[in-house]
């Protein structure tokens, strides 16, 4: 035998022996590994919840955990229309992964945590068991989103409320559809767009007829319906007392009346969809459905808002989520893996991408975490007027910015990253659904326009917010006054000259909004190097294009 030097690569000597591999990303704290989330946390007023949170991060990096999360996406739900002797079903089956993945998250309260103990930062807590559920899996974190948002839409009509909250707020979870009085458990769906409507909602054609009470009589339809299992379901429709037409209400579904009896949900189809596929989006029938209106008649758009603003929350906290999922992905890589002589984390170039990557996913955190403060309980008027605006802001920015930068990471795995069996494929899907729900750009970025004249109240609380890193940074300084000049200018204009700027509008608010909470709450280096990549003369189109004398090794060190 030829004898060989310890340390000595010998080619050819076994083709399927792997080498110069990671190892497998798992049995960790996710939360632990998260810094900046960790000190964030904190930040907000949430540090009590510490070690729920820790619990939960080495929950979600069990490989039990991972591997519910791969099947649950590789074995998609599938309707039921019938059973076998024929009558109507009209469920959804899922793969059991899915319930368990469901079930940990609705155990720790990643839904209704912050309404059940409203707390000073409940809402921060509750937003970062959020996303630590959703950084692995996100498809399920759909139905616990609605769940979460829907109270502020129930809560104030009590017909509904009395018996649905109690419901809402338990930690358990039952998938069947059992009788009301049998189920101490609830999630929550909504179904608002239809075939010719899409976001202009009030285009549908769905019909409530008044029964009596609260109740009405639903005909017609929605195209999109997100989670059709869910027990019950936020509706609009056009309702009518007798002859007088009231306008557009708000209605609550409950998928089973009293006693059991099912009402009518008629899944016409599911949805296949480019990403969230683990979770189920369907189209259904409404005829003679019965739903209790919540609000006041007519007052549909104004009742259901009160849900839309925090399910556009959630959108950001699910970006960020999956941007960690990215950043943490990348930088396992790259620390396992080497070319060249050099590990790839310590090459130059791939320092500069992953600083930046990193970067990027931070502020998102940081902007999810500080709307997810001024949604809660203890939130302080400016705080409320705040996030009217910001909310839409952020939903805009940090969504669009999701694919990018999942593919970006991705291209750090390379020809591993483009793979399936690795999970930025997932994740590159998955990111686009957060910016078409719940107001796809245009929509959102228009709505940031309508709050120049329609809530200067807003305005005035979000430059407030900026005003509180006034002179730290020359560059955010000219950034801001440029952007506020900008408001001005557009809160002057008539509609059709003003439209055109709205996307330039909610991108120079957004990114004022970031590179603040950068300041604020980031080391001064990570915030210097964002600012000066995201405002600076310099700055380039794509991930890794930074300052010189950017200490990147550092700020990757972090995450």
């Amino acid at each position: 035998m030829t004898s060989v030097a310890r340390g000595q690569r010998v080619i050819g000597a076994a083709t399927h022996y792997v080498e110069n591999q990671p190892p497998v990303r798992t049995e960790i704290d996710e939360y632990a590994l998260n810094l900046p989330l960790v000190d964030a946390v904190a930040t907000f007023g949430a540090e009590w919840a510490h070690d729920e949170l820790h619990e939960a991060g080495r929950l979600v990096g069990t490989s039990s955990f991972q591997r519910d999360a791969t099947l649950a996406n590789v074995h998609a739900p599938i309707a039921l229309a019938h059973d076998r002797w024929g009558f109507r079903l009209d469920e959804v089956e899922y793969d059991p992964s899915y319930h368990r993945i469901l079930g940990d998250a609705i155990a720790r309260g990643a839904h209704t945590s912050a309404w059940v103990d409203p707390k000073p930062g409940a809402g921060v807590a509750r937003a970062a068991m959020f996303m630590l559920f959703a950084q692995v899996e996100p498809g399920h974190a759909c139905p616990v989103s609605m769940t979460h948002a829907a109270v502020a839409s129930i809560r104030d009509s009590p017909w509904v409320a009395d018996e649905w909250l109690p419901r809402l707020y338990s930690r358990e979870y039952e998938p069947r559809l059992l009788p009301n009085e049998e189920k101490t458990s609830a999630l929550i769906g909504m179904a608002m767009t239809e075939k010719q409507g899409g976001s202009d909602v009030r285009a549908g054609t769905t019909l409530g007829t008044y029964m009596g009470g609260h109740a009405y009589q639903i005909t017609g339809h929605k195209w999109f319906c997100s989670a059709p299992m869910s027990d019950g379901f936020l509706v609009l429709a056009h309702t009518r007392r007798g002859n007088v037409d009231e306008g557009l209400g708000c209605l609550f579904v409950p998928r089973l009346l009293p006693r059991g009896m099912r009402n009518v949900f008629r899944i016409q189809q599911l949805k296949d969809k480019l990403g969230n596929r683990s979770n189920a989006s369907a189209s259904v029938e409404f005829d003679g459905t019965i739903g209790m209106l919540l609000g006041e008649p007519g007052r549909g758009v104004s009742t259901i808002i009160e849900m839309v603003q925090r399910t556009r929350l959630d959108c950001v906290l699910g970006t960020a989520a999956g941007m960690r999922q990215s950043v943490a992905e990348a930088v396992w890589h790259t620390r396992g893996r080497s070319a060249f002589g050099r590990l790839l984390v310590d090459q130059p170039a791939m320092t500069a991408v992953l600083a930046d990557l990193a970067m990027e996913s931070e502020a998102a955190m940081l902007t999810g975490l500080r709307l997810a403060q001024a949604f809660g309980a203890d939130a302080s008027d400016r705080d409320a007027a705040l996030r009217r605006l910001a909310t839409p802001v952020s939903k805009y920015w940090v969504t669009k910015r999701g694919p990018h930068h999942a593919y970006e990471a991705m291209e750090c795995l390379g020809g591993n990253g483009y793979t399936e069996s690795f999970p930025l494929a997932r994740r590159y899907r998955e990111q686009p659904v957060m910016s078409i729900w719940e107001g796809s750009g245009n929509v959102i970025a228009l709505d940031a326009l309508r709050a120049l004249t329609k809530d200067p109240d807003s305005i005035a609380a979000f430059a407030d917010e900026l005003d509180t890193t006034a002179g730290a940074s020359a560059l955010l300084d000219g950034h801001v006054a440029r952007t506020l000049a900008l408001v001005a200018e557009l809160a002057g204009a008539e509609p059709d000259d003003a439209q055109p700027q709205a996307r330039r509008l909610t991108e120079n608010l957004a990114l004022a909004f970031q590179a603040s909470l950068m300041l604020r709450h980031a080391p001064s280096a990570a915030a210097d190097a964002f600012i000066a990549a995201r405002l600076g003369d310099d700055r380039g189109a794509q991930y890794g294009v930074l300052a010189r004398g950017t200490d990147a090794a550092a700020i990757v060190a972090r995450h």
